[in-house]
């Protein structure tokens, strides 16, 4: 039986897709992976970011869309899966040395508002179903 389209799953897809491409979309270029200036351990730690991204995204569209005769329980599930790479991307800032954006790059924190934003869609695509 196919599974019913509802602005919900639509969100949360939404959300899964950005999840799943947006770190590679931000990450990959001259500001991250491919910074010269960034040791081989933090290379490899924003690949594993990269990477965690898109096994979320990916759990996120399969739990939105999965048949199930608990539609709810599995929205929630997507919805946890789909905001906890936003959510991680916001505490981010709470570690020792932490910044938004390497000086060289720039000032603010440009990714705090989408970050947050995109943790709340997740939510928000739960409780509209």
């Amino acid at each position: 039986m196919p599974t019913k389209i509802t602005p919900g799953k639509l969100i949360l897809s939404l959300v899964a897709i950005t999840t799943s491409t947006g770190c590679y979309v931000a990450d990959w270029n001259p500001t991250h992976i491919f910074n010269p200036a960034w040791p081989p351990h933090a290379k490899f730690h924003n690949g594993q970011t990269m990477s965690m991204g898109l096994c979320l995204g990916l759990l996120t569209l399969y739990y939105t869309w999965r048949p199930t005769g608990a539609p709810k329980d599995s929205l929630f599930t997507a919805a946890l899966l789909g905001s906890l790479y936003w959510i991680t991307g916001m505490s981010a800032i709470l570690y020792p040395g932490t910044m938004w954006i390497d000086p060289e790059f720039g000032e603010g924190a440009p990714q705090r508002v989408a970050f947050a934003v995109l943790a709340v869609l997740a939510w928000v695509g739960y409780v509209v179903g």
